[in-house]
């Protein structure tokens, strides 16, 4: 296809075919014609938008990418996502820094951060409180520092149906060493803890600490920590459109099943269509925007990170229920935080133990409430702070 019969076509297919080049390539492109320049710089066509996802979600940036900023021709808004989710090393000292307006740092500030963590801001800019903050966070993986947040708070799922927030002292802060006193309480100390990697965001990670066993009475159960752990509706095959590859296992029926057994398919299909409407209530969380790992959250996203269901239907997580006391924490990402141990990776105790592991920061109300938001009609009683809230 020659240059003029490729600029003829219409913009939307050229900002299509331009959109599968790479960062470099594109480059060149916008300064081959006047045509292609005023396409790749049309904010609402963005060629742009895809290339830099590459970028995102491989954690290998183009060389290219660190001064795209200068050029006039990429709009502004890509800068968004890309302060929402690159390495905070890259952006601190790698990378140079656009001139935004002032809305859009505070949209990447509230896209990148968890909602507590706007207690930094104070009296400043939002560009300022978002180059603070991600100077404190880069800081705080980096080292045992803990004097900007002495205390840590974090979140307990009781079996009542209520929920304390607690705090513990962040120089000695041990999320495995803290929900061992919360099994001997609950008489739960001679069984093993299970960790589950909830959703990951560019900067933390929310873990979430249990038992798992089966439960001798009703009693023991806590249905909060499954509902926290596997939305009720949603299953590990739902895609996130809401639609489903294979969304009721074995309950699903065929055409011809259908025809053959009317009672079973009036049946299958009250189920997709129950299932459907429970997933109609959930929404791909935005603020703040999870990491290419967890980006369907809190939809299943294949890649083999997202752990949250192991197994599916009745044998989900090996016939076993979550009993006793669930703890939410918020972990601090650092270079060494994916280097696996011995035992399954992204599960269980290579979650909490190695390298890169010991760092927290604060999970709270304002946290739980975004990252969970169908689980503010189902805790019955906030209590902040220890004891039963009377």
């Amino acid at each position: 296809m020659s240059s003029a019969t490729f600029e003829s076509l219409p913009v939307e297919l050229i900002a299509e075919i331009l959109s599968e080049l790479d960062l470099q390539s594109l480059v060149t492109a916008s300064y081959l014609s006047r045509r292609l320049n005023q396409i790749v710089s049309d904010p609402s066509l963005n060629p742009w938008r895809r290339p830099i996802s590459r970028n995102l979600q491989s954690g290998e940036y183009e060389d290219c990418l660190k001064h795209l900023s200068v050029r006039s021709v990429v709009p502004r808004q890509n800068w968004v996502e890309i302060f929402s989710l690159a390495r905070s090393s890259y952006l601190l000292f790698e990378s140079t820094s656009p001139n935004l307006r002032s809305e859009e740092w505070e949209e990447c500030f509230k896209r990148r951060f968890l909602p507590s963590w706007v207690k930094w801001k104070k009296d400043c800019s939002w560009r300022e409180a978002y180059q603070r903050l991600l100077y404190r966070v880069w800081h705080r993986c980096q080292t045992s520092c803990t004097a900007d947040e002495a205390w840590t708070k974090y979140i307990i799922l009781n079996r009542n149906g209520t929920a304390n927030e607690l705090e513990s002292s962040s120089r000695s802060y041990n999320p495995l060493a803290v929900f061992n006193e919360i099994k001997l309480q609950s008489n739960l100390a001679h069984l093993e803890t299970s960790v589950r990697l909830v959703v990951q965001f560019a900067d933390v990670r929310i873990l979430a600490l249990g038992v798992l066993h089966k439960p001798k009475g009703f009693f023991s159960l806590n249905p909060n920590a499954k509902a926290f752990l596997h939305p009720p509706g949603i299953e590990k095959t739902y895609l996130v459109d809401g639609s489903s590859e294979n969304s009721l296992g074995s309950e699903a029926c065929s055409y011809e099943d259908q025809s053959s057994k009317p009672a079973m398919s009036f049946l299958c299909l009250a189920l997709i269509h129950s299932s459907r409407q429970l997933c109609s209530r959930y929404w791909p969380l935005t603020y703040p925007v999870p990491a290419p790992s967890h980006a369907n959250y809190p939809f299943y996203t294949p890649g083999g990170r997202d752990k949250r269901w192991i197994g599916s239907g009745p044998l989900e997580e090996g016939g076993l229920e979550w009993v006793g006391r669930l703890m939410l924490t918020a972990q601090l990402l650092g270079p060494m935080t994916d280097i696996h141990a011995d035992g399954p990776p992204f599960q269980d105790m290579d979650l909490v133990v190695g390298p890169g592991r010991g760092q927290y920061a604060s999970f709270t109300w304002a946290d739980l409430a975004a990252i969970a938001p169908w689980m503010n009609e189902r805790i019955t009683k906030r209590i902040t702070g220890p004891g039963l809230g009377n």
